[in-house]
């Protein structure tokens, strides 16, 4: 498997699909006393991820805010294969298998620096409207920044 070293966009017609990579080291802050990533911070690497993802179609968080759309977490899951370690250079790969509509579920798989998959995740969120905090569809601007990985 190949590490990438900087953001990748990847798109493939036979599984319509949205994927993205990053890379990001771990730090010392990152660790608890055995040098092991604290397992709270996998969260933190699952919105490294989708940020940088949404920010590479050029769609950006801060901008959907602004618009009056937040995207809270509805729901959050991870499970640890094998720990991430001080100074490793990781790959947080994140994945839309669907086109978001109320909601959007984003997949991470993350691989230590041999490309060996250490953790997967997964979360939803939903699109709520910032002015009366209900539910609403995914921004017009996202669905068109994406539109095109799902033709297929």
């Amino acid at each position: 498997m190949t590490i990438f070293t900087h953001s990748q966009l990847t798109h493939s017609p036979f599984s319509p699909m949205y994927q993205h990579e990053f890379t990001y080291r771990v730090r010392y802050a990152d660790t608890d006393q055995m040098g092991y990533m604290y397992y709270g911070n996998y969260a933190r690497l699952y919105e490294i991820g989708r940020v940088e993802a949404l920010r590479s179609v050029g769609y950006s968080y801060k901008e959907m805010e602004e618009s009056g759309v937040m995207m809270p977490v509805y729901e959050n899951k991870s499970k640890y294969i094998a720990p991430a370690l001080y100074d490793e250079e990781l790959t947080i790969r994140t994945s839309l298998h669907t086109l978001p509509s109320t909601r959007a579920v984003f997949i991470y798989e993350i691989l230590n620096q041999q490309g060996t998959l250490i953790h997967t995740g997964e979360t939803t969120l939903v699109f709520v409207n910032r002015h009366n905090n209900r539910l609403t569809k995914a921004p017009a601007a996202l669905l068109s920044q994406l539109q095109a990985y799902f033709i297929g």
